[in-house]
């Protein structure tokens, strides 16, 4: 069945009562799963709330019963491999296995500066990250103590306890587009690789290529996972998606570059089908405005019945989760209406 959630920009403004918001909403619609980046601020402009990410998952799993969650993704930059790996077995168990390891080597060099993190060349962040992806299937899979010596990470006699109550621990996922370095990456370590912001036919291109570097370390096709993160832009009319488009600022060369999914509902179907048959398996849509649940409520009755009919009956059908659901606009309401939270007082440095 295909898999339809959504994405959010968590450096883009998310604070605790747009989280909450977000998530109600995504369950009680039906989404199948509800990922957000790691990052403390945008590469450029002002900086606006950004929840700290493994808190955020953390109430995610404690206070949601059925969608999958997971960052899109998380920096090996930020944090020790091994603390990660702390934070994502527990979060996934107290989830009931419902986590999803997203794993990156980041790429925003002005948050790193910002906030004093070590931020380095491409190729050294990208030895990292392959580290810690050995280091991590290491510490997910052994029962036993694991030791490692590498030029970045090191262990001695660690074990990740308690054990991951999932065999082999939370999946992990590895995103992008690089046919060089990225696709045979994911290939080698990763449960499901995540293509971004691509139209139908490199999709298709990366795929096939994606096919044959599973074939060299000796992986079935099925046993990778298939997603797709894009922008989505959807209204229920075509007035009000034409009126939208003229305001957002979105180029009409960004529209018709096939990357984005746009339209009314029969043009998303489409869209979303196109790629269904292709392969993609699990559509992350990014979801920009935080505060919007109308038209992600709509989205959800007008798309997602159309790939998941029994599951948007049922939710039809529940007067508790059109109540829960109501709630949710209404705390996101309060979130645009909240006033500015004080700033903390300048701190003057000494020279």
């Amino acid at each position: 069945m295909t898999q339809i959630g959504i994405m959010i920009e968590g450096q883009d403004g998310l604070n605790w009562q747009r989280w909450k918001a977000l998530l109600q909403t995504a369950e009680d619609c039906g989404y199948q799963c509800v990922f957000r980046s790691d990052h403390f601020s945008n590469a450029s402009g002002p900086d606006k709330d950004s929840l700290e990410m493994w808190t955020s998952l953390a109430y995610a799993a404690s206070h949601t019963r059925t969608i999958e969650f997971g960052p899109l993704v998380a920096p090996v930059t930020f944090r020790h491999p091994a603390m990660n790996l702390r934070y994502a077995a527990a979060i996934d168990d107290l989830s009931g296995g419902r986590l999803v390891l997203g794993m990156g080597a980041g790429w925003n060099e002005y948050e790193h500066r910002k906030f004093g993190i070590p931020f380095h060349d491409f190729a050294t962040r990208y030895r990292m990250l392959e580290e810690s992806l050995q280091l991590s299937r290491s510490l997910l899979r052994s029962d036993e103590p694991v030791n490692f010596d590498g030029e970045f990470y090191h262990l001695n006699d660690a074990i990740l306890l308690p054990r991951p109550a999932r065999r082999n621990g939370p999946p992990i996922l590895i995103g992008g587009n690089g046919p060089k370095r990225t696709l045979p990456l994911a290939a080698k370590y990763a449960d499901e690789w995540n293509a971004v912001y691509v139209n139908l036919a490199k999709y298709k291109e990366l795929r096939a290529l994606m096919e044959q570097y599973l074939g060299e370390q000796n992986r079935a096709f099925d046993d990778m996972k298939f997603s797709l993160m894009t922008g989505v832009v959807y209204r229920p009319t075509q007035a009000r998606l034409d009126a939208f488009l003229h305001d957002s600022g979105i180029s009409e060369e960004a529209r018709r570059g096939g990357a984005m999914i746009v339209g009314t509902a029969a043009e998303v179907i489409d869209q979303i089908g196109a790629r269904v048959e292709a392969g993609v398996e699990r559509f992350m849509l990014q979801w920009p405005d935080m505060d919007d649940m109308e038209n992600l409520e709509l989205l959800a009755r007008d798309v997602l019945s159309h790939f998941a009919p029994k599951t948007m009956k049922q939710r039809g059908k529940s007067r508790t989760q059109k109540s829960r659901r109501r709630s949710g606009r209404q705390i996101a309401q309060r979130a645009r209406r909240a006033p500015n939270m004080p700033r903390a007082p300048k701190v003057r440095r000494k020279r």
